[in-house]
C-alpha cells in the first residue's frame, strides 16, 4: 500500500502556512510554504494568497483549510484576527472560485490542531476529556472527548476578569506588553484554571508557535491539570487540515 498524502492549509493572523502531509504519520513532507497573511485578510485576499500556496506546490487534490473562525455547513460565522467581511461567507463558494481544480474542505484552525493531535499525537490524546488550547495571535480551543470533537468552542473569547481570555493572555499579549515567561505564565494559568472549574478535563494540551518554548513556561502553570506540549507542535493545524480533507469531514 503506498504512501497516504494529503494537503493542508493553516490561515493565521500574520501568516498562511501550506504543505503536503504524510496521512500516515501526521508529518510534513518537504518544505512548510509560508506567505504573511494579506492586510486587510478578506476573503478574497485571503482565498488568493490560498492559491498561491496551492499552485507554489503544484497539488491538484483536494485541500483542507483552516480558518480562525466558527465554520458551519461551511459558513463562517465569526472574524477572529482576521477581516469582518468574513462573517457569513460561503467557504464552499469562495474556494470554488480561487481553487477551480481542489475541492476545498474547511474548519476552525484550532479545531483541525485538536483532529491532528487525536490522530497522530501522543496515545493518552485519545482517552478521556481533552482541551487543546493555541496561543498565538489570539487563543484557540478545541474541546475532545474520547476521540471525539465538539467543534467550535471558541474559549478564547470567554470573559475573565472583564476582558476575553485571549484578550488577556495570548503569545501576541505577550510580545506586545513585553510580557516575560513568569509574568505571562501567570496569566496563563488563570485562564486554564477557569476552563479547569468549568469542564474538568484530563490533561490540556498546548500548541501555535510559542510551544515551541515549552520548556520556559509549562512548568510555571499552576493549574492543576497535567499540560503538555502538542505532539505536532505549530504544524497541528496543517495536519489536521488534510486529514479532515482526506476523511471527507467537512466538504
Amino acid at each position: 500500500m503506498g504512501q497516504r498524502i494529503g494537503f493542508g492549509i493553516d490561515v493565521g493572523g500574520s501568516g498562511i502556512k501550506g504543505g503536503r502531509v504524510d496521512l500516515d504519520t501526521g508529518q510534513l513532507i518537504g518544505d512548510r510554504i509560508k506567505i504573511f497573511t494579506p492586510q486587510p485578510a478578506t476573503p478574497e485576499a485571503v482565498a488568493k494568497t490560498i492559491a498561491e500556496i496551492v499552485d507554489i506546490a503544484q497539488w491538484d487534490s483536494d485541500v483542507g483549510i483552516t480558518i480562525p473562525s466558527v465554520v458551519q455547513n461551511q459558513i463562517a460565522l465569526l472574524a477572529a484576527n482576521i477581516d469582518d467581511s468574513w462573517v457569513n461567507t460561503n467557504c464552499q463558494e469562495l474556494f470554488a472560485k480561487y481553487l477551480p481544480n481542489n475541492k476545498a474542505h474547511v474548519l476552525n484552525d484550532a479545531d483541525a490542531a485538536g483532529l491532528a493531535e487525536v490522530q497522530f499525537g501522543d496515545p493518552g490524546n485519545k482517552t478521556g476529556a481533552v482541551l487543546l488550547l493555541t496561543f498565538g495571535t489570539g487563543i484557540g480551543s478545541a474541546l475532545i472527548h474520547d476521540g471525539l470533537l465538539y467543534p467550535n468552542s471558541e474559549l478564547g473569547h470567554l470573559v475573565i476578569d472583564g476582558m476575553e481570555a485571549e484578550h488577556f493572555a495570548s503569545a501576541r499579549v505577550k510580545d506586545v506588553e513585553g510580557l516575560g515567561f513568569e509574568e505571562w505564565a501567570e496569566r496563563v494559568s488563570k485562564v486554564l484554571k477557569t476552563y479547569e472549574a468549568l469542564f474538568w478535563p484530563s490533561r490540556i494540551i498546548v500548541g501555535g508557535g510559542i510551544s515551541r518554548e515549552h520548556e520556559k513556561w509549562i512548568r510555571r502553570l499552576t493549574c492543576k491539570t497535567p499540560v503538555v506540549p502538542a505532539s505536532l507542535d505549530n504544524n497541528a493545524g496543517i495536519a489536521g487540515a488534510a486529514f479532515a480533507a482526506e476523511q471527507g469531514i467537512y466538504p
